[in-house]
């Protein structure tokens, strides 16, 4: 098996602290149908600010498995019209994959992406092209006995320098993983994450930007529970007195409900608290 790709070394982490909070738009609805012949369709609906207008999208996603080739439409209310083209398994372990994005008159973009994996690395790419500078970005993982490490670079072509650095180290044991990273601002996190057992997971992340002095160490605690197959209920707390909460619930096969919400335990006085929704269905 690969190791991950850099921005997934500590994504179980990342994951719990971030994945199925729902106070951070007011409303979110999703439909996701799938046809006969493998052909996707979504429709994504987000509400991004209280009473503010819908944030849109419609897509389709079509997939070769015999050649390796997929392409991905996507057209949104901002008439943004994205599109991704993907080319699995030239070669093992190889998959390149080109994202435009267009918005008439306002702007454009164009990412060609690279990925390489094999048994003990992994190694990705990514040239943006449309800048007025282009640049390039890459990373490499490597992994042995629960040990991945890995590093990230941005490169600014036409500067001819490096314009940003990262690094990471995890330790993955069966039921729990140990993790730190250090980029060029000198941002430094640590975290852990735990499986308790099958129903209850618990995490934290600690980061520090070591250019400040005297700076303080910001800490975010998390769990995660699940009260049986159908639905799941997660907590976390901030050392700046944020606390988060959510729960989802699978209604029926197909369809699933999320609310969350998220106040200010140093402020309760004040309107600083948020509470949000998503309905999702999936046929």
């Amino acid at each position: 098996m690969s190791p991950p790709v850099y921005s997934d070394i500590s994504r179980n982490i990342n994951d719990l602290l971030n994945k199925d909070f729902y106070h951070a738009t007011p409303g979110a609805f999703d439909v996701q149908t799938t046809t006969a012949n493998g052909i996707k369709f979504s429709l994504k609906a987000r509400q991004p600010v209280k009473d503010g207008p819908l944030s849109t999208n419609v897509e389709a996603k079509l997939n070769d498995k015999q050649t390796g080739l997929g392409l991905t439409q996507g057209w949104s209310n901002t008439n943004n019209l994205k599109t991704k083209l993907e080319l699995a398994n030239l070669t093992p372990g190889l998959k390149n994959e080109l994202i435009t994005s267009l918005t008439p008159g306002v702007a454009k973009s164009a990412v060609l992406n690279t990925t390489f994996a094999q048994p003990f690395f992994t190694a990705r790419g990514a040239f943006d092209l449309c800048l007025k500078s282009p640049t390039f970005v890459g990373d490499l993982t490597m992994a042995h006995e629960g040990v991945v490490g890995g590093a990230e670079f941005g490169y600014d072509i036409s500067a001819g320098s490096i314009s940003r650095y990262a690094m990471a180290l995890s330790y993955f044991a069966k039921d729990y993983s140990l993790g730190a990273t250090l980029n060029n601002e000198q941002i430094t996190t640590v975290d852990f994450f735990q499986n308790v057992n099958a129903f209850l997971q618990v995490g934290a992340k600690a980061t520090m930007n070591c250019k400040l002095p005297n700076s303080n160490v910001n800490i975010e605690f998390a769990t995660r529970y699940l009260p049986d197959e159908s639905s799941q209920v997660k907590a976390k707390v901030s050392d700046s007195g944020i606390v988060t909460l959510a729960y989802k619930q699978l209604l029926r096969p197909g369809v699933t409900l999320g609310v969350g919400s998220s106040f200010d335990a140093l402020k309760l006085s004040e309107p600083v608290h948020k509470l949000g929704w998503s309905l999702s269905f999936d046929a």
